[in-house]
C-alpha cells in the first residue's frame, strides 16, 4: 500500500482569501470531501502524505544540508549542546540515549510477539544509535508550570545560518500542521480551530535525527526502535536515505516513501487522547533496508555526506492547556480510558516511563 498525497494547496487558498473556516469550506467544492479524506487517513492509517507549496524540496535540502554538516562533527563538539538536566529537550541528545518504548514496555512486547511474522518490527538491541538535535519552535508561555519544557534553544559555535535556518524550516513545518489539524477538525465535525487554539504557545520542537551509516550501515540495524510518539502530531521532510516503517491499524507494516517535494504528517499520542482513541497513536520505527543500502552505495559513489538526517518536527498541545477528548468525542464509549490531565504532566508521565526524565521523548 501507498499513502495517497493530500495537496494543501486549495484549503491554504481559502486561507489566503481571508475565508479560512469550516462554514466557508463547506460552500467549496470539494473541500468539504477533502477535510473528510484528512481525518479519514488520520483515524485509518495514522499517517498523511501533504504538499504544501510553502515547504518546498529546496527547504529541505538547505536544513539536511546544515544538519549533516553539524552532525559530521566530532562527538566532543556535539556533547557542549548537551543539556540532560532539562530532559534533552533542547540542545542535542546523543547517540545511545533514546530508549525505544517497545525495549521497556512489558505489555507491548507481548502485543509484538502476538503479531503475524511478516509485520514484527526488528527487535533493538539497546537504546538508539541515533543523535538528536533538539530546536524550539514557536513563541513560549510568559508564564507556565513547565518551565524545562519551554527552555530557551542551544546554538552551536561556527553555526551562522543555524537559527534563520532552523527557524524557517520549523515555522514552514508548524503551518503544515496547523493547515492539516483545521482540516482534521473539519472532517471530525468540530470547529476548525478545536486543535490549533490548544497549539498556541506549545512547546513545538524541531528534532533533527543524525544516524551515521558509515558505522552503523549494515542491514536490519535499528536506529528508533518501534514507538509511537507522545506529541499532538509530528512532521519530516524527505530524508535522503529510506527507512521508516509504520504500521496502519490494521497492523500491517508498510515502508513509507515520501515524494520529492512532500511531507509525511503522523499521528501522536496527544491527538488520541483529543479524540478519545479514533485516532490512534501511530506506530514506527526507523532501520537500516535494502533501499537504505542501495542510498548508501550511491551517497558513496557521488562522495555524499553518510549521515541519515531527518527533518523531523514534533508539535504539541499547550504544557498548560488540558488534555480530554473534544466535542462528541467526549461522548464515545472509550472516553473513560482518556481522562483530562494537563498536558505537561501527561509528557513528563509519558518521559518517565522511557527512561527520559533525564532524556528526550519518543520518536
Amino acid at each position: 500500500m501507498e499513502l495517497p498525497v493530500i495537496d494543501l494547496a486549495p484549503y491554504l487558498a481559502i486561507a489566503d482569501a481571508g475565508n479560512r473556516g469550516s462554514e466557508s469550506t463547506k460552500r467549496v467544492s470539494g473541500l468539504t470531501e477533502l477535510c473528510h479524506e484528512v481525518s479519514r487517513l488520520l483515524k485509518e492509517t495514522g499517517a498523511l502524505l501533504v504538499k504544501d507549496p510553502r515547504c518546498t524540496a529546496e527547504d529541505n535540502d538547505r536544513f539536511i544540508d546544515m544538519m549533516e554538516k553539524y552532525f559530521e562533527k566530532p562527538a566532543e563538539f556535539k556533547r557542549l549542546q548537551e543539556r540532560p538536566f532539562l530532559h534533552y529537550q533542547v540542545g542535542v541528545t546523543p547517540e545511545g540515549v533514546e530508549v525505544p518504548r517497545s525495549l521497556v514496555d512489558k505489555e507491548m512486547q507481548e502485543k509484538l510477539r502476538a503479531m503475524p511474522k511478516e509485520h514484527q518490527p526488528l527487535t533493538p538491541k539497546g537504546p538508539d544509535p541515533k543523535w538528536r538535535y533538539m530546536w524550539r519552535v514557536g513563541p513560549r508561555p510568559s508564564k507556565t508550570r513547565f518551565q524545562e519544557l519551554n527552555s530557551e534553544p542551544v546554538i552551536p559555535e561556527g553555526f551562522p545560518e543555524w537559527k534563520e535556518t532552523m527557524d524557517s524550516w520549523g515555522y514552514k513545518m508548524i503551518s503544515a500542521i496547523e493547515a492539516v489539524a483545521e482540516m482534521a477538525a473539519i472532517g471530525f465535525g468540530l470547529p476548525k480551530d478545536a486543535f490549533t487554539s490548544l497549539m498556541k504557545q506549545g512547546p513545538h520542537l524541531l528534532a533533527p535525527t543524525g544516524s551515521d551509516l558509515k558505522r552503523y550501515g549494515q542491514e536490519g540495524t535499528v536506529f528508533a526502535g518501534y514507538h509511537y510518539d507522545l506529541n499532538f502530531l509530528t512532521i519530516h521532510g524527505r530524508s535522503r536515505f529510506p527507512g521508516l516503517n509504520i504500521w496502519l491499524r490494521t497492523g500491517e507494516k508498510i515502508e513509507v516513501k515520501v515524494p520529492i517535494g512532500c511531507l509525511l504528517i503522523q499521528t501522536g499520542k496527544q491527538i488520541e487522547w483529543l479524540t478519545a482513541g479514533e485516532c490512534t497513536a501511530g506506530m514506527h520505527e526507523v532501520v537500516v533496508t535494502k533501499r537504505t543500502i542501495n542510498a548508501i552505495k550511491l551517497a558513496s559513489e557521488q562522495n555524499r555526506s553518510l549521515w541519515r538526517v531527518s527533518s523531523t518536527l514534533f508539535a504539541h498541545i499547550a504544557s498548560d492547556a488540558v488534555l480530554k477528548p473534544l466535542g462528541h468525542f467526549a461522548e464515545s464509549p472509550l472516553a473513560s480510558k482518556y481522562p483530562s490531565i494537563c498536558t505537561g504532566e501527561f509528557v513528563e508521565q509519558e518521559l518517565s516511563v522511557i527512561n527520559l526524565k533525564g532524556n528526550k521523548g519518543e520518536s
